[in-house]
């Protein structure tokens, strides 16, 4: 497998031993990345974590990682709201040796900052819906959400979850409309008929079967059909993603050097190979019981050290896998309208 079919097989695993799938829905999945329900089987079986591990992995996730509190928690937020923040070393320093003042504020703190949450279609102070663009070989799908008015926006590359291009995906892509950008959502299943054709039970395994290459290539396509269009300043180039969204926005990071800033939601990290490629300001989101992502975060946070790039990690300890998604059953309030603030402040800075 490479590195993108590895993680969306481990997350069928975890998501089956920790009770959000059947066991064959699980297999279905597995089975759609190995080719076989033996090895299917085989792997789901080699998932399984014993009791001692899972209290152990937890109990590591709570109490190893330091903390300091952050001065502009969302009122009432708890511990899910203080955070690990490091940033690198060398030239890139001078950038990121801060957190950005904004960034440490309540979301609705900042002057002109729209407070976080859902943004309905036909907000007034957007334009919002599905379009088409040009592709290698292909049209792709995709949703775009700007403000009103000629602009010209900074532009956003918005990548989803393993479930395709969904109304939470378009919501979000309208919160950064509302948010001041030309926000582009693609669809990476587009040569399969878009994600409502596959379904969001299907999607994961169809992603599964698509080059990592391919996934660049899209967004690239993207904001290739974004540069043509008046209302987009195209080379204020930003992008974030979620879980398998944040893995293809490391990806693109490597691969499109044109890209000044990324902020991927705990994805999983990128061949290590490739972050001298990387040519954004980073800022990687992480919760702390997600141990199957964050305990990457050491080994990218070195590497992009040791190549002089701008990086900062945010990790929340009482946040799981997926806490950005409100309409998910791992939602962190506290934690999701923290990251929403300091995610807008790092594209204000490098944008």
């Amino acid at each position: 497998m490479n590195h993108m079919q590895r993680y969306l097989a481990e997350e069928f695993a975890e998501d089956y031993h920790e009770g959000r799938i059947s066991r064959r829905q699980a297999l279905k999945l597995l089975a759609s990345l190995t080719g076989s329900m033996f090895l299917a089987a085989s792997f789901l079986a080699a998932c399984a974590p014993t009791p001692a591990q899972s209290t152990a992995t937890l109990a590591a996730s709570a109490t190893t990682l330091p903390t300091a509190g952050l001065t502009g928690a969302p009122a009432g937020a708890t511990g899910a709201a203080s955070a690990v923040a490091s940033t690198t070393s060398g030239p890139a320093a001078t950038a990121a040796a801060t957190t950005p003042a904004s960034a440490t504020a309540s979301p609705t703190a900042a002057a002109g900052q729209p407070a976080y949450g859902t943004v309905v279609p036909d907000d007034p102070a957007i334009s919002a819906g599905p379009l088409e663009f040009p592709g290698s070989g292909a049209t792709v799908l995709g949703y775009l959400a700007r403000p009103i008015g000629a602009g010209p926006f900074p532009v956003l590359l918005v990548c989803h979850e393993n479930r395709g291009l969904t109304a939470h995906i378009e919501d979000v892509a309208r919160r950064f409309g509302k948010a001041g950008y030309a926000a582009l959502a693609v669809d990476l299943l587009s040569r399969q008929g878009g994600s409502a054709a596959v379904g969001e039970s299907g999607a994961p395994g169809a992603l599964g079967g698509i080059a990592p290459n391919q996934f660049v290539q899209d967004f690239r396509s993207g904001w290739e059909y974004l540069k043509a269009q008046t209302f987009a300043q195209a080379e204020r180039l930003g992008m974030l993603g979620f879980c398998f969204g944040g893995g293809v926005t490391w990806l693109v990071a490597e691969g499109l050097p044109e890209l000044k800033a990324a902020v991927p939601f705990y994805g999983p990290p990128p061949p290590v190979d490739q972050v001298p490629n990387i040519q954004a300001a980073v800022l990687a989101m992480y919760g702390a019981l997600d141990s199957r992502i964050t305990s990457s975060a050491p080994a990218m946070e070195a590497a992009m050290q040791q190549a002089n790039k701008v990086f900062e990690k945010v990790i929340y300890p009482d946040a799981d896998h997926a806490f950005f998604n409100d309409t998910g059953t791992r939602y962190n309030s506290a934690a999701a309208q923290d990251a929403w603030g300091k995610t807008l402040a790092w594209f204000r800075k490098y944008l």
